[in-house]
């Protein structure tokens, strides 16, 4: 196991620790908080894929369309599975969209990260009491971007990996020896080699 990636589980355990014996003064859901956006936070730091901040981005982005998808539920769709169906597709579909839109360049997989994040968080809270959604998603949101953020950090302290031992090479290509060069049988250059001499 690699030094970087020791110290980046130790600074994650030691934030998800830290959030939860603060987090009660914050009024937050520690542990479920800490552990859900810690460790999401942490996955999005460890992946290389793409920069960190275009990685960040992403999971911001997505976690905001899925607080979207609660306020559109809230809004406008029943309390139902039919309702849910419909919030879950068009929260995909966003994503997807705002994936398309950049060129590929935030990757999707961020943003469906922080739209679970998001739903992870709130949803067992909205179901309870759905009316109160702009009372309590803001907290819900906050408390995950400060977990997530803070995962993310860690776990972006690490070193530039080195490139797999299969991937590294010694030597350089060896290149064709001379006898071996293929030259076309029409090749006139051999010809007039010959009536040079000759002359």
């Amino acid at each position: 196991m690699q030094r970087s990636t020791l110290l980046s589980g130790a600074l994650l355990a030691v934030v998800a620790g830290l959030l939860c014996l603060v987090g009660e003064a914050l009024g937050l859901d520690t542990q479920h908080i800490a552990l859900v956006g810690g460790a999401l936070g942490g996955v999005v730091g460890l992946v290389q894929d793409r920069t960190p901040a275009l990685r960040a981005a992403g999971f911001l982005i997505g976690l905001f369309v899925a607080w979207l998808g609660f306020a559109v539920r809230a809004l406008y769709l029943p309390d139902s599975a039919s309702g849910r169906a419909v919030a879950a597709v068009a929260v995909v579909a966003v994503c997807v969209a705002f994936t398309a839109g950049s060129a590929d360049r935030i990757p999707l997989w961020t943003l469906l990260l922080g739209a679970a994040a998001m739903v992870a968080v709130y949803e067992e809270t909205y179901t309870a009491d759905s009316p109160a959604f702009l009372a309590q998603s803001p907290s819900a949101a906050t408390g995950v971007l400060l977990a997530a953020g803070i995962g993310f950090l860690a776990t972006s302290l690490q070193w530039p990996r080195p490139a797999p031992a299969a991937e590294r090479s010694e030597f350089p290509p060896d290149e064709p020896a001379e006898e071996d060069t293929w030259v076309p049988a029409d090749d006139t250059r051999e010809l007039a080699s010959t009536e040079g001499d000759r002359a």
